[in-house]
């Protein structure tokens, strides 16, 4: 039985055709069920922009990202990443620096930190807005839940920007997946000399 350790953590299940579900119809491979946490659920009624990218980050990439989540952030955008090293924890940062709303989407359980560096964020995360997760309680870090994360990343976007990838990486998924699922995908240009903005 869930229900304590879900009553115990504030975790909502929000489940597809629930008017607080957060993904349209228009998206196929939907989840059946998100879990939530959060202090701010609101941010998931705000315009979504998606920052992604290559957790091998170049420093100017790293910097792109974090001005871009502050940039969104400052207009009222909710700036959703995956919260992972890299391009997507720079976006997160620049969005709660500025005090804005985010949304993190994560391959694990909610309540499985991953990375275990990134504990202090997914807590600024949920004290600013949500976490999500389709993964149910002590999911772990599997290879194979980070695609399938990055779909959900796509579908709750209104727009998905791509600050640096690499050829074959998760970033890469993300942008393929909003193009199916009709998202405009935006670049910022990197240097055709840097094995990291590649893809």
């Amino acid at each position: 039985d869930l229900a304590p350790e879900l009553a115990r953590r504030g975790t909502a299940v929000v489940r597809d055709g629930h008017p607080e579900y957060p993904i349209g119809d228009e998206v196929p491979d939907r989840p059946a069920v998100l879990f939530v946490e959060g202090a701010v659920a609101d941010v998931l009624h705000r315009p979504r922009v998606a920052i992604v990218g290559t957790r091998s980050a170049s420093v100017h990439g790293l910097a792109d990202a974090r001005e871009l989540g502050g940039f969104l952030a400052r207009r009222g955008v909710t700036v959703v990443s995956g919260l992972a090293i890299g391009i997507d924890g720079a976006a997160h940062l620049g969005a709660l620096d500025a005090g804005g709303g985010v949304a993190g989407v994560v391959a694990t359980g909610l309540d499985i930190v991953y990375p275990r560096r990134h504990v202090v964020l997914f807590e600024r995360v949920r004290g600013a807005g949500v976490l999500l997760s389709e993964a149910g309680f002590g999911a772990q870090a599997n290879r194979f839940r980070f695609p399938v994360r990055n779909r959900i990343i796509a579908a709750l976007a209104d727009v998905v920007v791509v600050v640096e990838a690499t050829l074959r990486g998760g970033a890469r998924i993300t942008a393929d997946y909003g193009l199916e699922y009709g998202r405009p995908v935006l670049v910022v240009p990197g240097s055709r000399r840097n094995p990291s903005a590649e893809g």
